[in-house]
């Protein structure tokens, strides 16, 4: 594979998508001498106030995608529920990175899992294509109660799923999900869920960062540690396996693979995400190159650094209105890294920032230690329950 030429100092990067994380590429991108131009829907969006440029448009009009792709260089996306016509509109235009085959693969949860199982020959959990109650009730035989009812496509943090605890769950969870088809995940007995953000660029080059912790609360990413308290052999597997699916989709620009280690210390994916990911923000602060820096290099054709961190870290979003009010004593606290993404609106469930903060590299704290290190955020942190579960 041959390297693509870099970008040159003033370069524009389309990005596809106005939300908070194509805010942070944004501002990684600024570092580096480039301009980015945001395309989104949505005034005044967390992307676009810190952007040189943004067209406001819909994801799918023609017009609007001709335009946008005039007006840069390359392009890449900040998320998934975006247009794969329209992207693959724009790959005709100018270069797209990663490249459409990657969102299609990463929008559809049956094609997602077949191609982590089919094409990377990695692992996930059970699961089934679900088109009619009939099919529910033979899946839910096969692979056993409790299991995960999902919708194939446009879900995140939580939404467009439900948990199957009892066969009197069944047609209700699948009248009430929408759109049809739907998927069935069996139950992972997981020790803990942990995530690998892998760079990858136009020559095959790698680079990985560590291994960490995610914990959940309402299905939305609570806290990150980095790194995860694991045993060197899972992390190292772990990498290997965001490395294998990295290749297997010719990827360039970065990927999180979102993992579970089970009781018996096996990993098995869950789910991929081809962009900067929440599990990955701890790295702003954490490592000379960012994630987000990361992502920029390998979309303009820059060389790769190792993705090493300096200290450990905890991340913790802060969601909804209640954490979004604890911003002045957040800022107050020493210790504390904050970061806000310029919402006008503070609604339940909504990811306002998140605060980071730094440790001594084999510094990280227990249970205890990590609520009180946070300060005025102590009292939302929860020690985890190591349970049967899915996400």
């Amino acid at each position: 594979m041959s390297a693509q030429a870099p970008l040159p100092p003033n370069a524009t990067i389309g990005i596809v998508g106005g939300g908070q994380l194509g805010r942070m590429s944004a501002l990684a991108a600024a570092r580096l001498g480039y301009r980015c131009h945001i395309l989104t829907p949505e005034e005044d969006s967390p992307a676009a106030q810190v952007s040189a440029a943004a067209t406001i448009g819909d994801y799918e009009d023609p017009t609007i995608l001709r335009a946008f792709a005039d007006a840069v260089d390359v392009i890449t996306f900040e998320f998934e529920n975006i247009s794969a016509a329209g992207l693959e509109l724009l790959a005709a235009l100018k270069p797209v990175r990663p490249g459409p085959h990657v969102l299609r693969i990463s929008q559809d949860r049956m094609a997602e899992k077949s191609f982590l199982n089919a094409e990377a020959g990695v692992a996930t959990a059970p699961f089934a294509l679900i088109e009619t109650l009939d099919d529910l009730r033979a899946a839910a035989a096969r692979l056993g109660l409790p299991a995960i009812l999902k919708t194939t496509r446009l879900g995140y943090d939580g939404k467009g799923q439900a948990r199957l605890a009892a066969a009197e769950d069944l047609a209700p969870a699948f009248a009430a999900l929408a759109p049809k088809s739907l998927i069935l995940e069996g139950f992972v007995d997981f020790a803990r869920e942990i995530s690998v953000i892998v760079a990858r660029g136009g020559d095959g080059a790698v680079s990985a960062f560590d291994a960490v912790e995610n914990r959940h609360r309402d299905h939305i990413l609570d806290l990150t540690l980095a790194p995860a308290p694991i045993a060197p052999e899972t992390a190292a597997a772990a990498a290997a396996i965001a490395l294998r699916v990295a290749d297997a989709l010719d990827l360039v620009g970065l990927l999180a693979v979102e993992m579970f280690e089970d009781r018996d210390g096996r990993v098995l994916v869950n789910e991929i995400a081809p962009r900067p990911h929440n599990s990955g923000h701890w790295t702003i602060d954490a490592c000379p190159a960012s994630q987000f820096e990361m992502h920029i290099r390998a979309v303009a054709g820059l060389p790769l650094p190792p993705a090493a961190r300096h200290s450990d870290a905890v991340m913790k979003n802060l969601v909804g209105p209640e954490e979004a009010a604890l911003w002045p004593q957040i800022v107050a606290t020493p210790g504390l890294i904050p970061h806000l993404y310029g919402k006008k609106e503070a609604r339940p469930g909504r990811k306002m920032g998140h605060v980071t903060r730094l440790f001594a590299k084999g510094g990280l704290p227990g249970e205890y230690g990590i609520a009180q290190a946070l300060g005025p955020l102590a009292a939302a942190v929860r020690t985890p329950r190591r349970c049967r579960g899915g996400n």
